[in-house]
């Protein structure tokens, strides 16, 4: 109590002065309040609001301005600060009246720390201004440490004015406190215990649940799986993929419907690696290859001696795929008498070789691809309405790149990481390139945009590839030329596909928003198919279109209402084509 001694006898010069007008607690009242305070610290409550309440009670019998119980964390910061009795004005806190040299001095002594007039004192040089204007001018000081075991843990303040007394029977109070904070630190060890405890079990029961969730199947635990080479994350997407994933889990034929570049063979491999067929073989065959002769020796395998050149037994690719899954890409395009060979596999599972007379069976789970409208085909009797029947079991609807904008920047960089990797280089796209990328219309889909990413980064000058490194930005993009022809047949829909139908370019949706757009069949079809023009020679690429001439452009223009998007439609152009020419001819939008 070396310490206390020094400090307090600072406070008896000019004790004869005045007598005390402050007084200390009584025993029975000190008594009074370490029974109230115990039992607000055996509650069960969180430790601040048990803190809080502790310190509202000391106010309550003890003669101060300010009291504050802080408590520390592991690297000796404050954690929990519970106060009573302050007002601040100037947006302060309580904490700023307790120096960190103060709670240094605590922690490393642990002895009370007494100041008469903490104005004055260099221990409270940085917060002498804060507790003047919060409580006034001299302000005494007097704190205790929260030991637990033999640890600091926190500090027990009270500041008090010492205006109107000049002594104070200080051990009294450093008594009460001392208790006071011997409770508090035995409440804050089995806080921690209790809530160390808690966050055990916790992390347990996250282990175990995490280990039986793992032991369940992917579609119990609600989680789509990964399908290699599949990037994308739009709703479209999602969607197939959850269609994918049910339709794997069953032998039923499947019917992969979509446009050209749209990833067919990597959801028929999908369809494969989720299925129970995983481990069996996956053979693949893209029928518009091989004439019919040399497609039915592919599939059905031959003898020797079949036919010229067959100098041994060849198994087909029925065989090849036996116990797994046969991918027949564009099934559309094999002829009238094929596909009546095709029909008894099919129906039976049962074939020969050609130049055999055996009968083989197999066991194969058919995925079949097109791009073409079967339906249509069906209608005009190019495809066969029973083999339709056959393959058309699970019709997926796979969407196009046009459907899913957000997955564009996805898809280009993998792409350029990929080129980076096959040649050694550090390209990356920047946003303008992004941007630029996303307002495509990618007629060829994600074939189109892995071959325009390729291109673009093989003839780029530095590493960052921007928006006017790409061919549309000089208007050298070919795949305009295709913006206007219909949609691909893969979807049971009217061919072609209707205008209004098609779904809109990025560039178009934000041209309409700057027009009203009457409905698309409300347009005059005679006045369509009079002002009917396309693009012409530009920019050095040669077209057997003519350009539009100006008057032809303004009456499409204006039938229109001045909305591009629309006048494109209405003139059988694509979008691109009604801008280049509305700057060649200088003509200015109108706002209507």
């Amino acid at each position: 109590m070396d310490d206390v001694a020094t400090s307090r006898s600072m406070l008896t010069e000019g004790v004869a002065a005045k007598p005390p007008r402050a007084r200390p607690p009584s025993a029975d009242t000190a008594l009074l309040g370490i029974y109230e305070i115990s039992k607000i610290l055996t509650a069960p409550a969180r430790l601040e609001q048990t803190l809080g309440n502790v310190v509202a009670v000391l106010s309550s019998f003890l003669d101060m301005k300010l009291g504050m119980i802080t408590i520390l964390d592991q690297h000796g910061n404050p954690e929990i600060v519970a106060t009573s009795g302050w007002t601040s004005r100037d947006g302060s806190k309580p904490i700023d009246t307790l120096p960190a040299k103060v709670i240094d001095r605590l922690v490393a002594t642990a002895m009370p720390v007494i100041v008469e007039d903490v104005s004055r004192d260099p221990l409270f040089a940085t917060a002498a201004g804060t507790i003047t204007r919060a409580i006034g001018a001299k302000v005494c000081f007097l704190a205790v440490a929260i030991k637990s075991d033999s640890r600091v843990v926190g500090t027990l303040s009270i500041n008090r004015t010492s205006e109107d007394w000049i002594s104070y029977a200080f051990d009294a109070d450093l008594r009460l406190l001392t208790m006071i904070a011997n409770l508090i630190g035995q409440t804050v060890k089995l806080h921690r215990m209790f809530s160390a405890d808690r966050q055990r079990l916790l992390n347990e029961c996250s282990t175990l649940e995490k280990a039986l969730v793992s032991c369940l199947p992917k579609e119990i635990r609600g989680e789509r799986p990964a399908v290699a080479g599949i990037i994308g994350e739009s709703p479209a997407i999602m969607e197939v993929l959850d269609t994918i994933a049910i339709v794997a889990k069953s032998n039923s034929t499947v019917l992969l419907r979509g446009e050209s570049g749209t990833g067919k063979e990597l959801f028929a491999r999908a369809v494969h690696d989720l299925s129970r067929r995983s481990a069996k073989p996956f053979v693949k065959l893209n029928c518009a290859a091989l004439p019919e002769s040399v497609l039915e020796s592919e599939l059905f395998g031959h003898e020797r001696g079949a036919f010229t050149g067959a100098v041994a037994q060849r198994a087909g690719r029925f065989e090849l795929a036996n116990g797994g899954t046969l991918l027949l890409d564009e099934i559309g395009e094999i002829s009238p008498a094929f596909q009546a060979k095709l029909l008894r596999v099919l129906q039976e599972g049962e074939f020969e070789r050609v130049g055999g007379s055996k009968t083989l069976k197999v066991n194969v789970r058919f995925v079949f691809a097109t791009n073409k409208n079967l339906e249509e085909a069906v209608d005009k009797g190019e495809f066969r309405a029973d083999l339709y029947y056959r393959i058309s079991v699970v019709p997926v609807f796979l969407p196009p790149l046009r459907e899913r904008p957000g997955d564009v920047s996805l898809l280009a960089r993998n792409f350029i990481e990929t080129f980076n990797r096959e040649n050694d280089q550090r390209h990356e796209l920047s946003a303008s390139a992004i941007e630029t990328l996303q307002r495509c219309y990618f007629p060829g889909n994600v074939r189109e945009l892995e071959n325009c990413v390729r291109r673009t980064a093989t003839l780029a000058r530095d590493e960052t590839i921007v928006d006017h490194d790409f061919a549309c930005a000089s208007g050298k993009c070919l795949s305009a030329l295709l913006w206007t022809s219909s949609a691909s047949g893969a979807y049971p829909h009217a061919h072609p596909e209707p205008a209004a139908m098609r779904a809109p370019a990025p560039e178009e949706i934000a041209s309409a928003s700057r027009g009203a757009a009457a409905p698309v069949s409300s347009f005059d079809k005679e006045t369509s198919s009079r002002l009917g023009a396309a693009g012409e020679e530009g920019d050095g690429f040669a077209s057997s279109r003519k350009m539009i001439d100006r008057e032809r452009l303004i009456e499409g223009m204006e039938k229109a209402a001045w909305v591009q998007a629309k006048a494109a439609r209405l003139l059988g152009l694509s979008l691109r084509q009604v801008n280049y020419a509305l700057k060649k001819y200088n003509i200015e939008i109108k706002r209507i």
